[in-house]
């Protein structure tokens, strides 16, 4: 298994173990859960359903960032406790997941329930001289860690140029960050043996990642944008506190424009997963970010989305024809099939390229139908591993299969009258007529399904 880690800038190979330990960053809940969520949320738990399938456990953990300046600023805007905005948001970001159909993570630890362990931490630092305290605010010394840069492959000055870094006199340099911040007046704050105050933000994800998952663990996700200064300073000052590597691999993923542009509520562009479920349903959002691999950047528009509604609703139509053809049976032994599970599992572990693997499953589709076409019992295995490789993803959805229509007026109207003549057929008992048509229109890439309600007809891949 070969994945690209953002410490080392290349694909390195990674060695499953029986529990495989992920530390996501997750939201600052002041508003509602947007696209810009659902992206990593999808892409990370079709991961962890892939690492299932291959019989392994993961541990997952995504933190709440509860105590944050956005919410302490709609705090004082709206007169409400900043905790009480923080948690009703994140009750909606769970919701929002579940209809999205992301299974839950193990953990979801949240910064107000780390003060004291963030303390700590922040006195570790202090004691080891990585820190050092200035008129109540405490700041991590970016001078005493030689290796600061080595996430984002440049140095601190390259680092600082065009970046807004926060001004104050109190600092022994510019880069230095803040690990614990001074109470302002109407703030939520904790007391603290620097006095009262709150956490700096970089400060709690290692607090919480390295509580839960211990040292050195598996991998560490978040968006391209979170490299510096956030997971540059997580590093920093998580290797200060334990002399030792922190996370194994770290895994960014690319980030969302809206019609080529910033997704930003400003712009008026911006789409929260709510208004996403109004217009369609979770398997085609899972489908549309998936059909993109993971670092690329993901360019959203509706037109497209519902260009790749259109594709699973092939998927799913033949997923569905074949259930009520067959019953689902084991494909092992069966080279064909054998053969595609193969070619997913490359592309999936060739840096978790779910595009690709998701073309692999319109190539079963292909073959699966080759034996519904046949009358050949491959099919259940067909069946089997569709629904395996497919429920990965979270694409597949029980329903009818749709009727699909001919873009040809003249053939579906001469589709219609063989449809009725082999119905007087079969009243007649006439079957060698009533099977002719329908392995001739089979022959031309139409296949026939009776039901009692009338026959059904749908396009052969």
């Amino acid at each position: 298994m070969q994945i690209y880690n953002s410490l080392t800038r290349k694909k390195e190979r990674f060695e499953p173990h029986d529990n495989i330990k992920v530390y996501i960053c997750g939201v600052t809940p002041y508003d509602d859960a947007h696209l810009g969520h659902a992206r990593p949320s999808i892409v990370w738990d079709a991961i962890r359903r892939y690492f299932n399938y291959l019989g392994y456990s993961v541990t997952m953990v995504q933190n709440f960032t509860d105590v944050d300046d956005k919410i302490i600023a709609r705090s004082i805007q709206e007169n409400r406790p900043a905790l009480e905005i923080s948690n009703y948001y994140s009750q909606r970001y769970m919701e929002a997941m579940d209809a999205l159909g992301v299974l839950r993570c193990d953990k979801y630890p949240k910064v107000s329930e780390y003060i004291d362990k963030i303390i700590e931490f922040i006195d570790g630092l202090i004691k080891k001289g990585h820190a050092y305290v200035a008129d109540g605010d405490v700041y991590f010394s970016v001078a005493s860690f030689p290796e600061y840069g080595k996430l984002s492959g440049r140095n601190v000055e390259e680092l600082l140029c065009g970046v807004r870094v926060s001004v104050d006199e109190a600092k022994k340099d510019p880069a230095d960050f803040a690990l614990w911040k001074k109470a302002k007046e109407g703030e939520i704050s904790w007391p603290s043996p620097w006095g009262e105050g709150r956490p700096g933000w970089h400060i709690e994800c290692s607090t919480m990642s390295l509580d839960l998952l211990g040292e050195n663990f598996d991998f560490h996700g978040g968006g391209l944008d979170l490299i510096f200064p956030h997971h540059e300073n997580e590093i920093a000052q998580s290797e200060a506190y334990t002399d030792k590597p922190f996370a194994r691999f770290w895994i960014h993923n690319g980030l969302i424009t809206i019609d080529d542009e910033k997704m930003s509520k400003s712009l008026g562009n911006f789409i929260s997963i709510e208004d996403l479920l109004k217009e369609s349903s979770k398997e085609e959002i899972r489908f549309y970010i998936l059909s993109h691999h993971y670092r690329t950047p993901m360019n959203f528009t509706w037109n497209r989305l519902k260009e790749c509604a259109k594709g699973l609703k092939r998927l799913n139509n033949s997923y569905n024809t074949w259930r009520k053809a067959t019953e689902p049976k084991a494909w092992q032994g069966i080279k064909e099939l054998e053969d595609i599970e193969a070619r997913f599992r490359a592309a999936m572990e060739d840096d978790f390229n779910t595009a690709q693997a998701m073309g692999i499953l319109f190539e079963l589709c292909s073959v699966g139908n080759g034996y519904l076409k046949a009358n050949d019992p491959k099919l259940g295995g067909a069946l089997m591993l569709l629904e395996t490789l497919g429920g990965i993803f979270g694409v597949l959805r029980e329903e009818e299969p749709e009727e699909e229509v001919l873009d040809d007026s003249l053939t579906s109207c001469l589709l219609d009258i063989l449809l009725e003549i082999r119905q007087d057929a079969k009243k007649e008992k006439n079957w060698g007529l009533a099977d002719k048509i329908r392995d001739k229109l089979s022959e031309a890439g139409i296949a026939l399904e009776d039901t009692p309600e009338g026959t059904r007809w749908r396009l052969i891949d």
